[in-house]
């Protein structure tokens, strides 16, 4: 390249010229690249999560997640092909309020199954959404140091994206994917205590609920409905001068059981105490678990449970079907816009705009009959 600042009357100066660019330092960067972007197709997403590849099974639940119809319908199309694979794991939901030490706790929980058996373990943590931005940090590998690096373990965290309680709405078909891939553990990590309990309740075998001692009026750890859906409750920190507080705390929990009807599997739920953080007591936290899977299967409260939740998200599934119709009807979206703007001017109500979109919608619909 000639450089004008070279010529005669510019004695004394001389531009080099720049250096070359340089090639990628991993000369298999682009074939990767070429690769992760290629296009698989349902059968390759069911062989590879069958043979339990981490790579496929992540792209499935990604696609299990993302919004285009295309993807959803391809998405369903796997995870039907996947269900004759399902049914097979144990599938633990966790919750508590936030600062319990969730995360934490499934890190302890997660290793000492791991330890003692030779199973799988998939860990489902769904992450809050900005209500504003509708980003999440999806951070849960970051408090679960040991997990996130054993072989035999999957962390796949998800955006609750405004769906129910923080409940990711795909949880439930990644769960059956998981199964297929060959993890016979599933926990399931909820955002906090709120409305996603009723939704995590009806996805597991067993309902865990986390607790902490000291943190202000212990009354307000005493909930009726989150007590009544617990299949067993734990006090977490128990270590230290938090010992004894913690252990009445479980006192204080085990008198409010009392005062709750029975169970329909007919166990009240344990109270123990334990740390997440130095690893205390987590095997009777987990022993508990095993002993309650192993009452219900005997009294056939397992099964009945399981069908109860089939029932519950197929309702689910035609709630979530009618709401993706409606605004994706042809037209819809202009017609909102219109009707917002006429709230605006206050020149009609809330109720009388929703009734003109809804029948708007049925006669959309009864067009395409």
């Amino acid at each position: 390249m000639e450089h004008p600042e070279n010529s005669n009357e510019y004695k004394g100066l001389k531009v080099n010229d720049g250096v070359e660019s340089l090639g990628s330092v991993n000369p298999y960067l682009a074939a990767m690249r070429r690769k992760k972007a290629a296009r698989l197709s349902v059968n390759d997403y069911v062989e590879g999560v069958l043979r339990g590849d981490v790579t496929v099974l992540s792209r499935a639940v990604t696609l299990l997640e993302s919004l285009l119809p295309e993807h959803q319908a391809m998405a369903q199309e796997v995870v039907e092909k996947c269900l004759p694979y399902s049914g097979n794991s144990l599938r633990v939901g966790i919750t508590g309020v936030p600062g319990a030490g969730k995360s934490t706790s499934i890190d302890a929980f997660g290793m000492h199954l791991l330890s003692n058996t030779d199973g799988k373990l998939a860990v489902l943590a769904v992450d809050p959404s900005s209500e504003r931005s509708k980003g999440s940090i999806l951070g849960d590998k970051t408090r679960m140091e040991r997990l996130s690096v054993h072989p035999r373990a999957f962390i796949r965290p998800s955006a609750s994206a405004g769906s129910l309680g923080g409940v990711a709405r795909k949880t439930r078909e990644t769960i059956i994917l998981c199964e297929a891939a060959g993890y016979d553990n599933i926990f399931v990590e909820t955002v906090g205590v709120g409305q996603s309990e009723t939704a995590v309740y009806s996805m597991v075998d067993f309902f865990l609920l986390i607790q902490i001692a000291g943190a202000g009026d212990e009354l307000q750890g005493i909930k009726r409905g989150i007590m009544e859906m617990a299949d067993g409750i734990v006090i977490n920190k128990a270590d230290g001068d938090n010992a004894d507080e913690a252990r009445r705390a479980a006192v204080h929990y085990r008198n409010a059981l009392q005062l709750f009807p029975m169970p329909v599997c007919g166990f009240r739920p344990e109270v123990l105490t334990y740390s997440g953080f130095y690893d205390l007591d987590i095997d009777k936290v987990w022993g508990m678990v095993v002993n309650y899977i192993n009452k219900v299967r005997a009294n056939g409260c397992f099964e009945e449970r399981r069908r109860f939740q089939q029932r519950y998200w197929m309702y689910e599934a035609i709630n979530e079907q009618l709401k993706s119709r409606f605004y994706n009807t042809e037209g819809m979206e202009e017609l909102l816009s219109r009707y917002e703007q006429l709230l605006l001017q206050g020149k009609t109500t809330s109720f009388a705009a929703a009734n003109k979109v809804l029948d708007f919608y049925d006669k959309a619909e009864n067009e395409n009959v």
